[in-house]
């Protein structure tokens, strides 16, 4: 057998990175997450709603138990959230496969795999409401992915910015469905307050290391782009 050449060996080192990228998506999308962190929600209650079909009658509530109406609308609002550690875990693997300061690239995938645990404590929880992941999950790691590796081109300081300016973001997005979830729902607030709390650590890191704030009209495109992707999760 002929041995390999140089530019085998070249080839295969640049594939193997795109390789493992790809099989990183196909685990996200495909909900195979494991969390390397106890879930937040296993110190609450499991609460859910009456079955819909039980003597058909869709009013009945126990004390402590969530209504059809307030399963249905958590269950959404946990897709949403959902959707948005999909695009996550995405951006920060894009930044850091095209990232060159290696300290960037540990801290990017540090914040992925934090990223990983919301991935597989959501993805219970959906299950527990009945409710599942959007539809439209590929296209989202997708477009999240090519946007994160454009990102890091621009430079190490603006790289990092994005990543703050994106966690700065997702926390208001957290505070705003802490504000809508069910009071009931004690369950899916323990995850979203730890997501919360986990955002903001990624915040503080990305400045700390030398992010640089971005211009207005790139916070206002994001904000953008946000609505769009999480207006369109809320219902497919």
């Amino acid at each position: 057998m002929a041995a390999p050449t140089t530019s085998n060996l070249r080839r295969q080192h640049w594939l193997d990175p795109l390789l493992a990228e790809a099989n990183r998506a196909m685990q996200v999308l495909a909900g195979a997450a494991h969390a390397s962190r106890p879930n937040p929600a296993d110190t609450a209650p499991a609460l859910t709603s009456p079955d819909a079909s039980a003597e058909g009658d869709q009013t009945a509530q126990a004390p402590g138990e969530l209504s059809l109406a307030e399963q249905r609308e958590a269950g959404r609002l946990m897709r949403v959230n959902h959707v948005g550690e999909v695009c996550a875990q995405a951006l920060y693997r894009g930044q850091a496969l095209m990232e060159r300061d290696e300290s960037t690239r540990q801290l990017l995938h540090e914040a992925a795999q934090e990223e990983v645990d919301h991935l597989a404590w959501l993805e219970a929880r959906m299950g527990e409401l009945r409710s599942r992941p959007s539809l439209l999950n590929p296209l989202w790691y997708a477009g999240s992915f090519a946007l994160g590796a454009t990102a890091s081109k621009v430079g190490r300081s603006w790289n990092l910015g994005f990543m703050a300016e994106t966690e700065r973001q997702v926390g208001e997005h957290l505070d705003s469905h802490l504000q809508r979830l069910p009071v009931a729902d004690v369950r899916s607030r323990r995850i979203v307050e730890q997501m919360r709390l986990d955002e903001a650590g990624h915040q503080r890191q990305a400045e700390a290391a030398g992010g640089a704030p971005l211009p207005a009209p790139a916070r206002w495109a994001m904000r953008a782009m946000s609505k769009v992707m999480t207006t369109t999760a809320h219902w497919i």
